[in-house]
C-alpha cells in the first residue's frame, strides 16, 4: 500500500510538472506577443491554474518539494544575473550599492512601518516586522526583467545587485524586530551590523572560491578537464554554493550571486572558454533560469491564499502604495543621490525609483513568521501576499514603457 501510495504521489507530482511547464511557454509566448516581462503573465497564470479557480496546481507552500524549488529556482536566477554583470561597471557603482542595500532597507522599513501602523492600526512593532518582512526587493523578480527588458548597463546591474545584496539585510533587520516583538532579545545596532557583514562576507568569500575554482576548471589554457561539462559545473556549484555558504550561517544568495559574477567574468582573471562551449553554456543557462522562473512564478501565484489576503486588503494595498510611492523613491534619493562617484541622473533616479519588486524572499520570509507564530503573522503574510500582486502586476508590466519614456533602452 505505502508503495502504491508514493507511486500515486509521484505521478500526481509529474502531471504538475507537466501542468507547469505547458502554462509556462503559453505564458512565455504570451509576454513575448505582449512584450512585456513574462513574470507578471506566470504570477497570472499560476493564479488560474492553481486551487483558488482551476485547480491544476496545488502544491503546498510549506512542503519540501516547494522549497526545493524555490530555493534552488531562486540560486539559479540569481546565478544567471550575476553571470551578466560585468565587473568594469560594479566599480563605479558599489558605493551606490552597498548604501541602498543596508541603510536603504531600513529607510523602507521604517517608512513602510509607519505606514502600516497608521492603516492597519496595529502595535507599533508588528507594524514595523511587515515593514522588515516587505523591505528587500526580490532578484528572482528582476533578474528576468532586466534580462528581458535592455535597461542601460549600469542601471540594470545596479538594481539587479541591489537585490542580491538587501536579501541578508532584510532578513537580518526581520528576525531581530521578531526578537524583539517575541521579547526573547533587545535591539542591538551593533550586534545587527556585524550579522551583516559576517552574513555577507563569508557568502561573498565562499561564492569567490567556488566561482574561481569553476573558472579554473573549465576555462584554463591547460586544465580546462572540464569543459564540456560545464553546464553539469553550474549546477553542482550553485548548489554548493549555496548549501556551504548556508552551513557557515551566511548568506546563500549572496554566494551564487558572487559565484555568477566570477564565472561570467572569467577573462577578468585570465581564463577564456572555447567560443562553441561557451555559447553551448549560455544556451544551457538561459535555459535552466527559464524553467525555474516558470515553477517559481506559476506556483507562486497557485499559493496566493485570497481568503487570507481579502482580511486586510484595503489597508494593506494602503501600506503597499505608501511603500512603492513614498518609501521607495526617499530610499533612492537618499541612499543614491549624495554618490558623487556615480553622479546618477535624474531619470535614473527616477527609474530606479519604480523597480522594486516584491516576490519569492519576503513570501518566504512571511511564511516562516506564519509557521513561527509570530505576533500578527497573520497579517503580514495577507500584506505580503498583497504586495507581491501589486509590484509584480503593476510594476514589472510598465519597467520597458517607463525606460522608454526616460531614454534609459538600449535599444528604443
Amino acid at each position: 500500500m505505502e508503495a502504491n501510495a508514493a507511486i500515486e504521489t509521484a505521478k500526481h507530482v509529474l502531471i504538475v510538472f507537466g501542468v507547469v511547464l505547458a502554462f509556462g511557454m503559453l505564458a512565455a509566448l504570451l509576454a513575448k506577443r505582449l512584450k512585456m516581462p513574462d513574470v507578471a503573465v506566470l504570477l497570472l497564470i499560476g493564479i488560474a491554474v492553481g486551487p483558488a479557480v482551476a485547480g491544476l496546481v496545488d502544491i503546498k507552500a510549506d512542503s519540501a518539494l516547494n522549497q526545493v524549488i524555490l530555493i534552488f529556482g531562486s540560486c539559479y536566477i540569481l546565478f544567471d544575473g550575476g553571470a551578466s554583470l560585468r565587473l568594469k561597471v560594479l566599480k563605479q557603482v558599489w558605493i551606490t550599492i552597498v548604501v541602498i542595500s543596508t541603510i536603504g532597507v531600513l529607510i523602507t522599513a521604517t517608512i513602510t512601518g509607519l505606514a502600516a501602523y497608521y492603516f492597519l492600526e496595529v502595535p507599533l512593532i508588528v507594524a514595523m516586522l511587515l515593514g522588515a518582512c516587505i523591505a528587500s526587493t526580490d532578484p528572482a523578480t528582476l533578474v528576468p526583467i532586466f534580462k528581458q527588458v535592455p535597461i542601460k548597463d549600469r542601471v540594470a546591474q545596479t538594481v539587479m545587485s541591489e537585490s542580491a545584496f538587501n536579501d541578508a539585510m532584510g532578513a537580518i533587520v526581520t528576525f531581530t524586530i521578531l526578537g524583539v516583538a517575541m521579547g526573547s532579545e533587545t535591539f542591538s545596532l551593533g550586534h545587527s551590523a556585524f550579522e551583516l557583514c559576517k552574513q555577507a562576507g563569508l557568502g561573498i568569500l565562499v561564492g569567490g572560491i567556488l566561482g574561481y575554482a569553476a573558472a579554473f576548471l573549465i576555462g584554463h589554457d591547460k586544465y580546462d578537464f572540464l569543459v564540456e561539462y560545464a553546464p553539469l559545473v553550474t549546477l553542482m556549484a550553485v548548489i554548493g554554493a549555496y548549501m556551504e555558504a548556508d552551513s557557515l550561517s551566511a548568506s546563500g544568495f549572496m554566494a551564487v550571486f558572487v559565484f555568477g559574477i566570477i564565472l561570467g567574468n572569467q577573462d577578468a582573471f585570465g581564463f577564456k572558454m572555447d567560443e562553441v562551449e561557451h555559447q553551448r553554456l549560455e544556451e544551457f543557462i538561459t535555459t535552466t533560469a527559464l524553467i525555474m522562473r516558470m515553477f517559481i512564478f506559476i506556483l507562486l501565484g497557485a499559493q496566493v491564499d485570497f481568503a487570507l489576503m481579502n482580511k486586510y486588503l484595503v489597508g494593506g494595498a494602503a501600506v503597499v502604495a505608501v511603500m512603492m510611492l513614498v518609501a521607495r523613491p526617499l530610499t533612492v534619493f537618499l541612499c543614491a543621490g549624495p554618490d558623487r562617484r556615480s553622479r546618477w541622473s535624474l531619470k535614473e533616479l527616477l527609474f530606479m525609483c519604480w523597480t522594486r519588486e516584491t516576490g519569492v524572499i519576503p513570501a518566504a520570509l512571511a511564511g516562516l513568521l506564519l509557521g513561527m507564530k509570530a505576533p500578527g503573522a497573520e497579517m503580514i503574510a495577507s500584506v505580503t501576499f498583497v504586495a507581491v500582486l501589486m509590484t509584480i502586476l503593476i510594476q514589472a508590466p510598465t519597467t520597458a514603457w517607463l525606460a522608454r519614456r526616460l531614454g534609459l533602452l538600449l535599444n528604443p
